[in-house]
């Protein structure tokens, strides 16, 4: 088979499967440039938008909106979640969840109904409970996140410390605040808050305050004598 006869025959067979998928009742934005691999299942009333790969055995359920420039991965995706701009690799997603843009999920999560994946959110081996959000800017590795919990922004699960991984838990109803550094292996309680800024290195009793970080000092007129003092050099 000459090249081109190669090329002839796999563009058959991805126009065939794209007007199987549409009599089946999926609804594409532009359906010549979706690739969809044969194995993969797309429920009537599935969105899929310009430029989404779905590759392997992933399964997208009815009323899921694929969103454009996303990669889905032998995953599967729930009825009334958008996957918008992002990578969804090995994993699975509950309803009614919303991921992206631009969200990295790694081999080995299990995302619930109702959660919020945000913006450059990074998740690998992982579960994340029904409810719960994590905006934006933060990576959760090797963890098992509750229902309801929040986690705020810039929020890094150190979970491997140059030899081995460990894994953190954090139950049902915390609150992690921004730029908080989880060393694992650490438990966080129900309903306990962890102040923003903290390096958390220890459990955290239910419905507990745990703040961590170094107390602030101001010091007036620094600049001002610190000019003075060069000047005078």
């Amino acid at each position: 088979m000459t090249l081109q006869e190669y090329r002839d025959k796999e563009q058959e067979r991805l126009a065939s499967n794209r007007r199987r998928l549409e009599e089946d009742g999926v609804i594409f934005k532009d359906i010549y440039s979706a690739y969809i691999d044969d194995e993969a299942v797309i429920e009537e009333g599935a969105v899929i938008a310009n430029n989404v790969t779905i590759e392997g055995k992933s399964v997208i359920h009815s009323g899921a909106r694929i969103g454009q420039s996303s990669v889905v991965r032998d995953s599967e995706i729930g009825s009334g979640t958008t996957v918008e701009a992002s990578y969804v690799l090995e994993s699975t997603i509950g309803e009614n969840t919303t991921v992206g843009p631009f969200a990295y999920i790694r081999p080995g999560n299990t995302i619930g109904n109702g959660c919020r994946v945000g913006d450059f959110v990074e998740m690998k081996n992982s579960t994340f409970g029904d409810g719960s959000k994590v905006s934006h800017l933060t990576y959760i590795g090797d963890s098992d996140v509750g229902r309801r919990v929040n986690l705020g922004c810039g929020i890094v699960f150190v979970n491997y410390d140059g030899s081995r991984k460990y894994r953190s838990t954090i139950h049902d109803d915390a609150f992690i605040g921004c730029n908080t550094n989880i060393i694992s292996p650490v438990e966080v309680g129900e309903g306990a808050y962890v102040a923003a800024g903290t390096t958390l290195t220890q459990d955290v009793p239910a419905d507990a305050f745990c703040i961590g970080r170094v107390r602030m000092e101001v010091k007036e007129n620094w600049v001002k004598k610190r000019k003075i003092l060069k000047k005078d050099q």
